[in-house]
């Protein structure tokens, strides 16, 4: 009898993770990656839609029940929201720890990929004990700021692992001048900054997750006019990147190129975006977009600062276990 399609799935997605090779870890990095953000962008959609309290519990939703319950004080609509942004963080926690399995089961093992894949779960349950701060402060400003700034500081983590999972474990070789790196990593700094100024744009103005929670007492077109002068500082860092890799012209900067032009691009439309969300007076849909344009342009500046060295080509698979091995560490009977 011909094999099922799901049970022939669930083989391979419990290979990928029981028996990795260098190509389902990266798979499973790079479903790190995703999962974290969609954190944010939910994240996002609790804050638009007032929704910071709809659950105003932790780590219980509301009283003594883990799900949402009728609660004349809150809309269920708001509950829901906050709950499943709560139920998308154990996703990801899930594929973290998923991860971490993978990369001890790796063969030959890789060091460094075991520390950055523990690092995922790890911080996922960072970003849980803040989160319920988040609750527990009835959304302090502050509180809410470095609940979305752990988000990016876990994407390093999934970011390095997707990439080093496809390269090797050689002493790093520089593909670009000393002038060049030093400049992506400015850019990353400046990168961080805008992250940091957004935070404080958003606990200023409309959008603070609930319409009683505090804001930060300073003037809204203040801090953005801040904002937007970084985002034209990392602009400009990122042209000057750009036309460094193009100048050099070797051929190993191929792949830098096309980070760098990809970042051109996601600061350019995260530009439109924000110019267009000020003058519409921050509509909920345009903040949500923005969001993502963030943590993409953050991912997109790690993956161009990586791309400017080589570290030598994946290490090849171990050879399988004979099928009697195999069905030994599997539990299976082994035949006579």
């Amino acid at each position: 009898m011909a094999e099922r399609p799901s049970s022939n799935l669930l083989t391979r997605s419990w290979n990928a993770v029981w028996r990795p090779t260098p190509g389902s870890l990266r798979l499973l990095a790079l479903l790190g990656v995703v999962g974290n953000v969609l954190i944010v962008v939910s994240g996002g959609a609790v804050r638009v839609t007032k929704s910071g309290l709809g659950c105003p519990d932790w780590p219980r939703c509301s009283g003594d029940s883990l799900v949402p319950t009728h609660d004349p004080e809150h809309h269920v609509l708001n509950m829901s929201i906050e709950f499943g942004n709560r139920l998308i963080t154990f996703v990801v926690l899930g594929v973290g720890i998923l991860v971490f399995v993978a990369a001890l089961r790796l063969r030959p093992r890789r060091r460094s990929l075991v520390w950055w894949a523990l690092a995922q779960p790890m911080s996922v349950v960072a970003q849980a004990v803040i989160g319920g701060i988040v609750v527990l402060t009835e959304l302090h400003p502050a509180a809410v700021s470095l609940h979305f700034l752990v988000s990016p500081a876990l994407l390093v983590f999934c970011v390095a692992l997707w990439v080093r999972a496809g390269e090797g474990d050689a002493v790093p070789r520089p593909l670009a001048g000393p002038r060049t790196r030093g400049l992506a990593a400015v850019l990353l700094g400046a990168c961080a900054a805008v992250l940091v100024a957004g935070t404080v744009v958003t606990g200023t103005g409309p959008h603070a997750g609930d319409a009683e929670s505090r804001r930060y007492g300073f003037d809204i077109t203040e801090v953005a006019r801040i904002h937007g002068e970084l985002a034209w500082l990392t602009m400009a860092l990122t042209a000057a990147v750009v036309v460094a890799v193009y100048r050099a012209g070797t051929p190993g900067l191929r792949d830098a190129r096309r980070r760098g032009l990809e970042l051109a691009g996601l600061i350019v439309a995260q530009g439109a975006i924000g110019y267009t969300q000020y003058f519409l007076g921050v509509p909920a849909g345009l903040v949500l977009l923005h969001m993502l344009g963030a943590v993409l342009m953050w991912i997109a500046a790690f993956r161009l600062f990586f791309a400017l060295r080589d570290r030598g080509p994946v290490p090849a698979a171990a050879p399988a276990a004979p099928a009697a091995a195999q069905a030994s560490e599997a539990g299976a009977p082994q035949p006579a």
